[in-house]
């Protein structure tokens, strides 16, 4: 496959993938699908997981996938970013797109292993599975610790392996955009009218 076509097909690629990230981050701010919460912690109450207020769903694996992901599309277009140079742009916005998903994909990672934010049965809000040993993931009947929010270990747990698994697909896409701009601009682009 020609390098511009093979740019285009990742750019596309990484449009739904943004948009899942940022999806599941604003829906994170939200659980048990109620206000209340995102509201509390904006008074300064402690509610929420710090990796969901980082948002790196939003700004990494979104917002710093999304722009590069555009101009990645763009170059496998004849035109102006179908040339050398537009190849080696891409290159860059592929780097910056490798910089979201990790920052993303490392986020997600961490509030696994940390688990919810949750009210405890003696009203505390804390991360009751913090410094749990065996990991709280595998172990199902110790999550009705969490009171409230209602679900919440089976809902962080969804959204943040979503944001996880867009990340991973993320990071290998722009990865292999590098290379694939790197050849671009090495060899051309394959378009018939190339402009140096």
């Amino acid at each position: 496959m020609c390098t511009g076509k093979c740019s285009k097909c990742i750019g596309i690629s990484l449009y739904p993938l943004a948009l899942l990230s940022i999806i599941c981050n604003i829906f994170l701010f939200f659980p048990d699908l109620q206000t209340t919460y995102a509201k509390e912690a904006a008074e300064g109450l402690y509610r929420l997981t710090d990796e969901i207020k980082l948002m790196g769903g939003v700004v990494g694996g979104g917002i710093l996938v999304l722009i590069p992901a555009i101009h990645i599309h763009s170059t496998g277009r004849q035109g102006c970013c179908g040339n050398r140079c537009g190849m080696f742009l891409s290159v860059i916005f592929a780097a910056v797109g490798v910089a979201g998903a990790l920052y993303s994909g490392t986020l997600s990672v961490i509030a696994l292993i940390y688990g919810p934010v949750c009210r405890l049965e003696n009203g505390d809000w804390i991360r009751p599975f913090m410094n749990s040993t065996p990991s709280y993931l595998g172990e199902s009947e110790i999550w009705s610790t969490c009171t409230e929010p209602e679900n919440i270990v089976e809902f962080n747990i969804g959204l943040f392996s979503a944001l996880l698994v867009a990340a991973c697909l993320e990071l290998l896409l722009c990865g292999f955009q590098v290379l694939n701009g790197l050849f671009g601009c090495i060899c051309g682009t394959c378009s018939h009218k190339e402009v140096a």
